[in-house]
């Protein structure tokens, strides 16, 4: 009955929707949204001083660190060995629903397949003040956003943590692939290091239940547990190739979001490395990114202690090599068909 309800309203709010009136009226909307606005600069008013912002000076800050990469690709990893580096404050994913600074919201779990972690929250114990500004929205809307979008807030509860910082403000996100130019526009003079791993490895630790979830049957029985169908019903609006309705198959849709958070990262980003030679050759890793960030390797090889690389080509054991590149070819023509092909010159560390 509540199927039959749910698909007649579907039916009468589409027709609806046709009527030439209101039809004309959407594309109206549209065009009028569309339309590019021209760029000005803020320029001081003969009328009016702006008073001294003291917030300014902590955007402005140059030793602001930014990690940005996507789930299951390492990047506790590298916030583990920033923890453990001296005179630096790492913060471990700060838009994360379990609000780090909320003792009574975050819980105790800590994932097993984090080694040499113990805690994620221990840099927040004395920030609950940051429960004033955080918006658990950020976890779910406004994935993609440009240099001039408006969230203000999100700007000052990043801030707050770089304010509370004793040491270095390292700032670990899983979160703001896409927000990269906003982060670029407002912390102008920080430091952005993007971290990618193989994407074939990365779905396989996407995957709870490899056989649940087995190449024959993922495309029904996959479980989203790392916000895949979250993402995708976000920024489907910026590229439609994410919607369910244009790719159904899942690990097409996780391979999009993949390389399309791969190209903001190479195009933001200060440094991009990859976690593969990050665990195989972790000193020669290490040595380039302090000396990107101006910091002393004197505690170089406690830190390559702490690495302990997974076995190689997991993604063997979920299935052949036809299966991934059949699934990856489709979409690097789709994706060179939505966007301007260049070829990559550079490789990364």
């Amino acid at each position: 009955m509540k199927t039959t309800l749910k698909n007649l309203a579907v039916k009468i709010t589409a027709k609806l929707l046709q009527q030439p009136t209101i039809e004309q009226q959407l594309n109206d909307n549209n065009i009028q949204l569309s339309q590019s606005l021209p760029e000005l600069t803020n320029i001081a008013s003969p009328y009016f001083q702006l008073a001294s912002d003291s917030n300014a000076a902590t955007s402005e800050r140059d030793d602001i660190v930014f990690i940005t990469s996507r789930f299951r690709s390492g990047s506790t990893l590298l916030w583990n060995l920033f923890r453990k580096t001296p005179h630096c404050t790492a913060y471990y994913e700060p838009f994360n629903e379990r609000q780090w600074f909320n003792k009574k919201m975050r819980g105790g779990n800590v994932d097993t397949t984090h080694r040499g972690v113990e805690d994620y929250w221990a840099e927040y114990d004395n920030l609950s003040a940051l429960s004033q500004t955080y918006d658990e929205d950020w976890i779910r809307n406004a994935l993609c956003m440009s240099k001039h979008s408006w969230d203000p807030q999100m700007k000052r509860y990043i801030e707050q943590m770089v304010e509370a910082a004793p040491g270095r403000p390292i700032l670990q996100f899983n979160r703001i692939d896409f927000r990269l130019p906003w982060i670029k526009h407002h912390f102008p003079n920080a430091k952005i290091l993007h971290l990618y791993r193989h994407p074939r490895d990365q779905w396989c630790s996407f995957l709870t239940d490899h056989q649940i979830m087995n190449k024959d049957d993922v495309m029904h029985t996959y479980q989203d547990a790392f916000y895949l169908d979250v993402w995708c019903r976000d920024l489907a609006k910026h590229y439609p190739v994410l919607d369910k309705r244009n790719t159904p198959h899942p690990y097409q849709r996780f391979y999009y979001l993949w390389k399309l958070s791969y190209l903001h990262g190479l195009a933001f980003s200060d440094l991009n490395l990859s976690f593969e030679n990050l665990t195989t050759t972790p000193k020669q890793v290490i040595t380039n990114v302090f000396d990107t960030l101006n910091m002393n390797t004197q505690d170089l090889d406690a830190l390559v202690d702490v690495i302990k690389a997974p076995p190689p080509e997991r993604w063997r054991k979920y299935a052949d090599e036809s299966w991934f590149a059949l699934h990856e070819n489709i979409c690097e023509k789709n994706l060179s068909l939505m966007l301007k092909e260049q070829p990559i010159t550079d490789q990364i560390q």
